[in-house]
């Protein structure tokens, strides 16, 4: 075994380690250059997952090809300045994230897959909070302009709030989704969604850290030091964590987006017509979308988030730290 596997390192920067004024606006700084890389997967994936059966396209290549041929790049970026508001939940999610594991620790708890699954969930419950009513309002900035096609009746373009936003300046159109959701929901409506999307994204974060660690300690034991960079060994884990993840909530996600956009009535009327119409399809609907996404943000969350910890660590650990 080399000198270099036997010399103390720490492996999980913890939160008392970090200096804050360093780490969270270089979180912030990471989040955001992440979400304009991966803006597009997320707008494809919503369109993917609110279309019946392939009314609109055939997979995610064809979303692409269609959204670009229809409506430009600025396509693939529709609602994206709605959705960059939500780098206000990325900080309240990793603050809430790295405290839950911070307490638990000191209570005793030594697993690091259990402190990074309650730590997980209990960050998505805080972030989702806060992010559900941008969330509302980028979603059906997503679909506007997306064009179904109906057999013998030609095409017709998906507006579910029935907005006349080709009349409209584009910077406006934001503000008429919010002013149309207050008018026919109140401000519930800008929460409409919430419960499912707690059911979908708590479980989704919990498992993904959980996971996350999972990998980490299986794959440090075949992947020492020696051979392979920790962070890239971590951002490997990020990625197999995320994939495993995704597969099993991907119904979760189909349920949260059909609900918050199409506005059913209630949760299990939403998934009592999406089994219908799709049946097992649920398992695969907007999955490889979700899938690609889920992989490269996974590896780059990582890749930024333990990177930026390496930075802001206390001066007097930086020695012990391996990249």
């Amino acid at each position: 075994m080399s000198s270099m596997e036997t010399q103390p390192y720490i492996r999980t920067i913890e939160w008392e380690m970090l200096d804050k004024r360093k780490f969270i606006p270089l979180s912030i700084a990471s989040s955001f250059s992440i979400r304009c890389m991966l803006y597009p997967f997320t707008v494809i994936k919503t369109r993917l997952q609110v279309q019946r059966h392939h009314s609109v396209y055939n997979g995610t290549f064809d979303a692409f090809r269609k959204t670009f041929a229809n409506e430009g790049f600025a396509g693939l970026y529709r609602g994206f300045w709605v959705s960059a508001f939500q780098l206000v939940s990325g900080v309240a999610y990793i603050t809430t994230y790295e405290t839950v594991r911070h307490v638990l620790q000191n209570c005793g708890v030594q697993d690091s897959r259990v402190r990074a699954l309650a730590g997980g969930g209990g960050a998505s419950l805080v972030g989702q909070t806060i992010i559900v009513p941008f969330d509302v309002i980028s979603q059906h900035l997503m679909v506007l302009g997306q064009v179904e096609l109906r057999p013998g009746k030609g095409t017709r373009r998906l507006n579910p709030l029935r907005i006349q936003y080709e009349s409209i300046p584009r910077r406006r159109i934001a503000l008429e989704i919010i002013k149309e959701v207050y008018k026919q929901d109140g401000v519930r409506g800008f929460y409409r969604g919430y419960f499912a999307s707690i059911c979908t994204y708590v479980p989704n974060s919990a498992l993904w850290w959980s996971f996350y660690h999972f990998y980490q300690e299986q794959l440090v034991k075949v992947l020492p030091p020696s051979l392979c960079p920790l962070l890239l060994m971590q951002s490997l884990s990020a990625t197999l964590g995320g994939v495993t993840t995704t597969v099993l909530t991907n119904p979760l996600d189909c349920v949260r987006a059909r609900y918050q956009i199409q506005r059913v009535s209630s949760l299990p009327e939403t998934v009592q017509a999406l089994w219908a119409e799709e049946r097992w399809g649920i398992f695969t609907k907007g999955l490889s979308a979700r899938l690609v996404s889920s992989i490269t943000f996974s590896f780059m969350v990582v890749l930024g988030y333990e990177s930026v910890k390496r930075l802001s660590i206390n001066d007097e650990l930086k020695p012990l730290v391996r990249w």
